[in-house]
C-alpha cells in the first residue's frame, strides 16, 4: 500500500477480530480500528516521512502479524531504501495498531502516509 492508495479501499476487519482490540483503543479513534487491523494484517506498507523544508523521505514498513493485543510486534522501518537507514522497534500489538490508527489519521488530513512523531520517538529510542 503506497501514499497514493486510498485507505478507503480497506475492507474492515471482523467484529471478532476487532473486539479484543476495543480494551486498549480510545474511544474516539475506535471507528478506524477495524481499518488498521486490515492494514496490519498486510504487514507492510510503504509511505513518506514529511521532512520540514525538504523532500519527503520514502520508507517501507513490514512487522510479523502477532495474534493478540500484548503478543509483541517487532517492526523494521527502511528509509529511502538504504540498508543503512533501517530502523526496528518492538511493541505490543495494540500499540502499533493504534500507531496505524494515527498514521490513518494523519494520511486523511495530509494525504501521505507517514507515522505520528510519538511513532518515531519510539523507533529512534528518544524516550528511553
Amino acid at each position: 500500500m503506497t501514499d497514493n492508495t486510498s485507505f478507503d479501499k480497506l475492507q474492515p476487519a471482523s467484529q471478532q477480530q476487532s473486539i479484543v482490540y476495543l480494551p486498549y483503543i480510545p474511544g474516539g479513534k475506535r471507528n478506524l480500528l477495524p481499518y488498521a487491523i486490515t492494514l496490519y494484517k498486510k504487514c507492510q506498507l510503504e509511505g513518506h516521512r514529511k521532512i520540514e523544508g525538504s523532500d519527503n523521505i520514502s520508507f517501507v514498513a513490514s512487522w510479523n502479524d502477532a495474534t493478540l493485543p500484548s503478543d509483541l510486534t517487532i517492526c523494521q522501518m527502511q528509509f529511502d531504501a538504504k540498508s543503512e537507514l533501517t530502523y526496528e522497534v518492538k511493541m505490543p500489538s495494540f500499540e502499533f495498531i493504534s500507531f496505524l490508527i494515527e498514521l490513518m489519521e494523519n494520511y486523511k488530513r495530509n494525504k501521505i502516509a507517514d507515522f505520528s512523531k510519538s511513532f518515531y520517538r519510539k523507533l529512534l529510542r528518544l524516550d528511553d
